[in-house]
């Protein structure tokens, strides 16, 4: 038996680690998944070890065992390298941290978590140089191969480093760039949660850094949520002057101060995924941590006040648009569409007009401008033409670069990890964060529809005159259409008064069956001395006919003969027909000699069924079609919701809570429904100002009634303010209410941040035994808690 011990104690210390390892998965190795992202090693290796233990200590059981382990492992040829391979990985851990950098080394990466996950099974974590190894070599792969796998391994490893209280072993460096990998990845989830633990560490990752991470996050809907709330957690240790600059150990944490280009991403991402209502969180508090503002942060804040109908706050940005120098033509036009659609958002009809006559005059006189100094240039030339050609070609092409450059897809390659670890001041995270940040500013270009710039010069597009026509009409302002189109005619000089916008407009009338407005605008038009066309007549008097309203046609002839306008054929026809259907021949008699003296070709004009049928069949999309697709599709523009929104906002800013409350009841009594705009207002100031439980439930009763009453929906800006009023007042039952509502709506829900409000707030709450005697409401408590509980991963 000694010399058997002997033996095996000599085949012991001469395996091979890396030769023996390749046979493990032929020893019954297997792994199970104890979490999303966590992974634990179990083996039949030890139990074996155990048994060879045993055998050595008991002589016994040595025939017997010796017996089993002929009768299992023989087999094979290696039973005794597998039991010594075993033994000296249990009882050398160096050697296997030595297995795992090679396999690294060699990017053998499953045999990688393999040894790693037989480390931990055995010897708990390795040492603090192999994790980092191993955590940087997994984000690195995503660089080469855009497999996942091997992030969400490397995230797990994190998270149970964490659970463990083996956070030490992390170093920060590592850790940003895991966070970058997983933010270009398209993981904002474990994104976010990295830099979240990098935080809690005290290990504040530098702004230049954890920007990148922003900047891609925020390509998705949870991501630029996520970006939002990361600004606010971390701008929120800023807040009015908390950190002395003026300390050496304030150093770190200053460097990590959301810079502008920080606030830029996360606000641009609100917008493009239309949380504005959380990118108004982050406007106000940006002078409480000292952000300066810069062309694109003017350019941003304009587009979020627009979304949310701020216009006295446009209005004052106005001031500082126009005084600043560096702002671009692409900039100055975001701005003023902004502007013009805010007053249309709010009935402003005058406003918006007035904006938009403006425009024209000044459009006129930048032509009149240009076409001068094009004189004088042909004058100096000697071919006059030429140079008008080349001056015109400049304007343009400068104009073409500018939306090439501003739309075109930015394809940035993945940062390698020794590229990252030479890069000590971050540089090149930084630029990437700001070219990511100029993509999303470009998207943001491409949604400003209502204006255009040509040579310089802002000028309205057909999409404006569609949106201000058919507010004009919904509120039965048709004088004040007439007004403004015939003044923007003037500035505009149509070449025919066939193509004009009066033309198109009051033919799209006609065809909606909106004949009295039709009628009406036709009127302010003769009034105010415009020659009309005669098929604008003439399809208004067809509908006339075609709806039986003979005293309408008849008043409609009168007016055409007046204004001296000749009618064609087929007007006439439909005349004669109508009277005829009345019985009266006479005047159908009447009718046919006027049109046999007046030698009226009954080929006559067709321009409104042409126009019709040309929208009909998809060709060029002119005012008409254009108009007509806006008022099928669009939705009519309450106005007075948006004036008491504003009105609540201001109280409600201002923690004026009596006079919001007043409001909204005076809101509601004209008829008014609140919006989710409404309740985020009141919310909101409610938990600013604390124990305001009451006041949000009965909100959210009135929430609950309108969204199974009414088609209206609740967005997830709401729906998560409400949530962590009610999460941090300990109002479990109501918390899984809005809980239900948003998962059953598909909304992203931020765990991560009610995880750490709960063990804020209520770390202790419930923990021991339930008490034997409790009545149904207390039963009701805490079950609704601990269902929360469980719900955030705390079980």
């Amino acid at each position: 038996m000694m010399v058997f011990r002997r033996k095996l104690s000599h085949q012991i210390t001469t395996v091979s680690p890396s030769v023996i390892y390749v046979l493990l998965p032929d020893g019954n190795y297997g792994t199970t998944r104890t979490s999303k992202y966590h992974f634990q090693a179990y083996s039949s290796c030890k139990s074996l070890g155990r048994r060879i233990g045993s055998c050595l200590a008991n002589p016994k059981e040595q025939v017997v065992s010796l017996g089993m382990h002929n009768e299992i492992t023989f087999k094979t040829k290696f039973l005794s390298t597998v039991a010594g391979t075993i033994l000296v990985q249990a009882r050398d851990p160096a050697a296997l941290s030595t297995e795992i950098q090679n396999a690294l080394d060699e990017h053998r990466f499953s045999d990688v978590w393999k040894l790693f996950e037989l480390h931990v099974q055995m010897d708990g974590f390795p040492r603090k140089s192999v994790v980092n190894k191993l955590l940087a070599t997994f984000a690195a792969t995503f660089a080469e191969s855009l497999d996942v796998q091997w992030l969400e391994k490397a995230f797990g490893l994190v998270e149970q480093a964490f659970e463990e209280g083996k956070q030490n072993l992390l170093e920060k460096e590592t850790l940003i760039y895991l966070s970058f990998s997983l933010a270009k990845a398209g993981l904002p989830v474990p994104a976010s949660t990295v830099l979240r633990k990098l935080v809690e560490m005290e290990q504040f990752p530098p702004v230049a850094a954890w920007s990148a991470t922003l900047a891609h996050m925020s390509q998705t809907a949870p991501g630029s949520y996520l970006a939002a709330e990361l600004i606010l957690e971390i701008g929120y240790l800023f807040q009015d002057g908390r950190v002395d600059p003026r300390k050496k150990n304030n150093a770190p944490l200053i460097a990590m101060k959301p810079s502008t280009t920080a606030f830029n991403i996360a606000l641009a991402g609100c917008l493009l995924f239309g949380t504005t209502r959380k990118a108004e969180q982050l406007l106000e508090m940006m002078p409480r941590v000292g952000i300066k503002v810069d062309s694109n942060l003017l350019i941003v804040m304009a587009h979020i006040y627009e979304r949310n109908g701020r216009i006295e706050e446009l209005k004052k940005l106005q001031r500082y648009v126009n005084d600043a120098h560096n702002l671009s033509n692409v900039q100055f036009r975001q701005f003023y569409s902004c502007l013009l659609t805010c007053h249309l958002k709010l009935g402003d009809l005058d406003s918006a007009s007035n904006m938009v006559l403006e425009m024209l005059r000044k459009a006129k006189a930048a032509r009149s401008s240009l076409a001068a100094a094009s004189l004088v240039i042909g004058a100096v030339q000697n071919n006059g033409q030429s140079s008008l050609v080349t001056v015109s070609g400049l304007s343009l092409s400068n104009g073409q670069s500018e939306r090439l450059e501003g739309n075109r897809l930015i394809k940035i390659p993945m940062l390698s990890y020794e590229e990252y670890s030479r890069d000590r001041n971050f540089i090149k995270l930084e630029t990437e964060a700001k070219e990511v940040l100029g993509v999303m500013l470009a998207k943001l270009q491409s949604q400003v529809e209502l204006l255009t710039t040509e040579r310089g010069i802002i000028q309205p597009t057909e999409k404006i005159f569609v949106k201000l026509v058919k507010a004009f009409l919904e509120a039965g302002k048709t004088k004040n259409l007439a007004e403004f189109l015939i003044k923007a005619e003037k500035e505009d000089s149509p070449v025919n008064n066939d193509d004009s916008a009066m033309v198109h407009v009051i033919n799209s009338c006609i065809s909606l069956g909106w004949l009295d407005q039709a009628h009406d605008l036709l009127d302010e038009m003769r009034l105010a001395g415009v020659r009309t066309a005669s098929s604008v007549y003439s399809s208004l008097l067809k509908a006339y006919c075609q709806a039986n309203r003979a005293g309408d046609a008849a008043s409609l002839l009168r007016d055409a003969r007046r204004a001296g306008v000749q009618l064609d054929s087929s007007s006439y026809q439909a005349l004669i027909q109508s009277k005829v259907l009345q019985e009266d021949t006479q005047e159908a008699l009447h009718l046919f000699r006027e049109m046999k003296e007046a030698k009226i070709s009954k080929t006559g004009h067709q321009e409104f069924e042409r126009l019709v049928k040309k929208c009909a069949e998809g060709g060029e999309a002119k005012l008409m079609a254009k108009l007509l697709q806006e008022i099928k599709d669009g939705q009519k523009v309450d106005s007075g919701v948006h004036d008491w929104n504003n009105v609540i906002h201001f109280f409600c800013r201002k923690r004026l809570m009596q006079d919001a409350e007043k409001a909204l009841t005076k809101m509601r009594s004209l008829g008014h429904t609140p919006n989710a705009q409404t309740f985020h207002s009141m919310v909101t100031a409610y938990a600013a100002l604390g124990g305001k439980y009451t006041e949000v439930t009965e909100l959210w009763g009135e929430m609950k009634s309108l969204a199974s009453s009414t088609p209206m929906k609740f967005d997830q800006e709401l729906l998560d303010t409400v949530l962590y009023t009610f999460v941090r007042g300990g109002y479990f039952n109501r918390a899984i209410e809005v809980v239900e509502m948003m998962e059953k709506g598909n909304m992203f829900v931020d765990k991560y941040k009610y995880r750490t409000l709960f063990l804020k707030y209520h770390k202790t709450l419930y923990k021991g035994k339930a008490p034997k005697f409790q009545t149904e409401s207390q039963l009701r408590k805490r079950e609704a808690a601990l269902a929360f509980k469980k719900w955030v991963g705390l079980n």
